[in-house]
């Protein structure tokens, strides 16, 4: 396998564009095998949800001493999560992991990320369901 292949296959799967939907398509179109293909990609992408979830976790506790920040973050956090609050207790993990694993533009290991870091779900978890989203992702695509 080239190094350069597997280098860009790698930043597609890195990006939160793309994602696998870049990295895997073209990981085959330029000669990877199939299973290499599918658990290198699988394999980054894994990657991104436990870094954002960590990247996130850092950022917030750093701007928490801001008061504007603070005020900003509760009023707009507390309104989401109040917002779909009853949707989140129907779905749970479920639904993250179903959320990431359509292999859509906006949907993915990032938007699931954040999207589990703002609703203050249990980062284990999260991690967990977007990981199957993230498999499932990868046999769709």
């Amino acid at each position: 396998m080239n190094p350069s292949i597997l280098l860009l296959t790698a930043f597609f799967c890195i990006l939160p564009i793309s994602e696998l939907r870049g990295g895997l398509p073209y990981a085959l179109a330029n000669g990877v095998p199939l299973v290499p293909s599918y658990l290198f990609c699988v394999l980054i992408n894994l990657l991104v949800a436990p870094l954002v979830i960590l990247f996130l976790n850092t950022l917030h506790r750093f701007l928490s001493r801001l008061r504007i920040y603070r005020n900003l973050f509760d009023r707009i956090v507390a309104r989401t999560r109040k917002k779909i609050e009853a949707r989140v207790e129907k779905y749970g993990y479920w639904g993250l992991a179903l959320f990431v694993g359509i292999p859509l533009p906006i949907t993915g290991a990032y938007t699931g990320a954040l999207g589990a870091w703002v609703l203050g779900m249990n980062p284990r978890r999260s991690i967990l369901a977007i990981s199957i989203g993230v498999l499932t992702a990868g046999v769709v695509v």
